[in-house]
């Protein structure tokens, strides 16, 4: 058979990508060395984009047949230009170094020994690009995944592979390799803290190093073809408040920029920039560097270059926002609600309450990327999610499943009716805790709304217009608005203490009008809620 296609790649790279993405934030959460920044995650997320995109645009470039060879040089390049935080740079240095050795032996099909070596020649890049590389970091557990594959290599039926073998069965055996790496990638993650203090004092593993086991797991899925293939890497909890540990710079800006030129040599720049500032890292070729460091003064560390090349594509981050920004994170509580609603009061309302909103818009249709966006933004360990309507639940719980977080998601089909939930929730306590306190409020409530008749009753009650009250489900009112509002509030506070009336986009009467039509001797609570499509929203207590 042939090479794998650039469309095979990009599979296997994408599916690295997706998993990765889904528990960003866990590795964000995890990010204590070298500075406690919380972006890990984020810069080796950013990295594999960058190789996504370049394979985009090598594939509209050249069509599906594209070289081998000319797909790892891409990919290599792309993720050094990508590349971003140590993290992202020391990944890039993977990237490269694999990349290299597969593009040297072109005659090879991608096979278990030839896998080895690339990983064999990818930890040698990496450790070559640190000038002082500490243990207990993504530079040690790599090597040991790579010692993994070389030491699996004896146990295989199929090690090397000709060229009569399928694209699914090359697949596979890749997958079977690589899956026993992720197992023994896993068990090197769990020493970092006996191999680096500031792990062992912040009660964490490398962040980066989680990052790359759950990057091998993602490929592992690429190649089965189903993000449901990945073998299971068990969730790494941040350090608690009381334990965390700032492993913080001197210096506040974290600077990131390309250099290209000619001649140019990495190591040679390496102990200017060191008087500038630290976590300095130049990586590249004769012709481009790709140049991190952490200083104070970023156009000190670009006049170091003004002489030899032109600098571009700058990135600037203020490590000090980025560390108290975690530290907030972390100190939020164990648990969160994240709810979809839509209209500005309602989404006041529950902001009000504590809770992140996602937009429903006007259909109240988000995307299973919108709740998963919701869920990550998030400040607590674990989520209750709302989705706040039936044509929701199937997006919430497959949000649900996707995320690095743990996320309960409530039976909640209506936001009114949320809103009166979730005082009940105790960010302390966990997810499931809070979910079935929420679900038990719920149970005690009486839900309505009233809305504007888009079509005749096939039934001859009302008309295009007029207005319909809803008690759940069922009609139970329909006609003029202020008549149907107060039939509707009436059935619903037939054994109610409090009602909850939330006014909507185009409502005919105001807030002052609505409330004249609650029932005598019911507590009424009225707002404003610019919610499309229905009057009022209605929620009994």
């Amino acid at each position: 058979m042939a090479d794998p296609s650039i469309e095979r790649f990009r599979r296997i790279v994408e599916s690295a990508y997706l998993e990765l993405d889904s528990r960003r934030t866990e590795v964000n959460d995890l990010n204590v060395f070298p500075v406690a920044d919380g972006d890990t995650g984020d810069n080796m997320v950013l990295t594999l984009k960058a190789v996504l995109d370049e394979l985009d645009g090598l594939e509209s470039q050249e069509g599906p047949d594209v070289d081998r060879s000319e797909i790892v040089e891409a990919i290599a390049r792309a993720a050094l230009m990508g590349a971003r935080g140590n993290s992202g740079v020391i990944l890039s240095q993977i990237i490269r170094g694999a990349a290299e050795e597969l593009a040297s032996r072109p005659g090879e099909l991608v096979d278990p020994v030839l896998i080895a070596a690339s990983m064999a020649s990818a930890a040698d890049a990496a450790y070559e690009s640190v000038r002082d590389p500490a243990e207990g970091t993504m530079l040690t557990v790599f090597r040991e995944m790579a010692s993994s594959a070389a030491k699996r290599l004896a146990h295989m039926e199929k090690a090397r592979l000709n060229g009569e073998v399928t694209a699914e069965t090359q697949d596979e055996i890749l997958a079977e390799l690589l899956d026993g790496v992720v197992k023994d990638g896993e068990q090197a993650v769990a020493r970092t803290p006996e191999q680096l203090d500031v792990l062992k004092e912040a009660g964490v593993v490398d962040a980066g190093a989680h990052g790359l086991v759950v990057m091998i797991a993602g490929l592992v899925a690429g190649l089965r073809g189903s993000a449901d293939a990945a073998p299971e890497v068990a969730r790494q909890a941040p350090p608690s408040v009381g334990r965390s540990h700032h492993e913080d710079s001197r210096f506040r800006y974290c600077t990131n920029f390309i250099v290209t030129g000619r001649g140019l040599e990495a190591r040679s720049f390496v102990s200017t920039l060191e008087t500038i500032g630290d976590s300095v890292l130049v990586v590249g070729d004769e012709s481009t560097l790709k140049v991190h460091v952490h200083c104070d003064e970023p156009e000190q560390a670009m006049e170091v270059f003004s002489a030899v090349g032109e600098v571009s594509q700058l990135d600037v981050a203020d490590m000090r926002e980025q560390v108290a920004a975690r530290a907030a994170r972390l100190a939020s509580g164990r648990s969160a609600v994240v709810a979809v609603a839509a209209g500005d009061g309602v989404r006041d309302l529950y902001e009000n309450l504590g809770a992140m909103v996602v937009d429903g818009g006007p259909t109240f249709n988000p995307s299973i990327a919108d709740l998963l966006a919701g869920i990550r933004e998030v400040p607590a360990e674990e989520v209750i999610l709302l989705p706040n309507n039936p044509n929701v639940v199937m997006a919430a719980q497959r949000a649900a499943e996707l995320s690095d977080k743990t996320t309960v998601v409530v039976q909640c089909l209506a936001p009114q009716a949320g809103l009166a939930a979730i005082v009940e929730v105790d960010h302390d306590k966990g997810a499931e805790e809070n979910a079935d306190k929420v679900s038990t409020a719920l149970a005690g409530m009486s839900i309505g709304s009233v809305a504007r008749a888009a079509k005749d009753d096939t039934k001859g009650r009302f008309f295009t217009g007029d207005a319909v009250g809803f008690a759940g489900d069922e009609i139970v009112a329909w006609g003029g608005a202020g008549s149907t509002l107060a039939k509707t509030m009436e059935v619903l506070s037939a054994e109610a203490e409090i009602l909850t009336v939330i006014s909507g986009e185009g409502a005919p009467l105001g807030v002052d009008e609505a409330a004249e039509h609650a029932p005598e001797g019911l507590e009424v609570e009225i707002h404003e809620g610019g919610q499309p499509a229905w009057w009022w929203l209605l929620v009994a207590e």
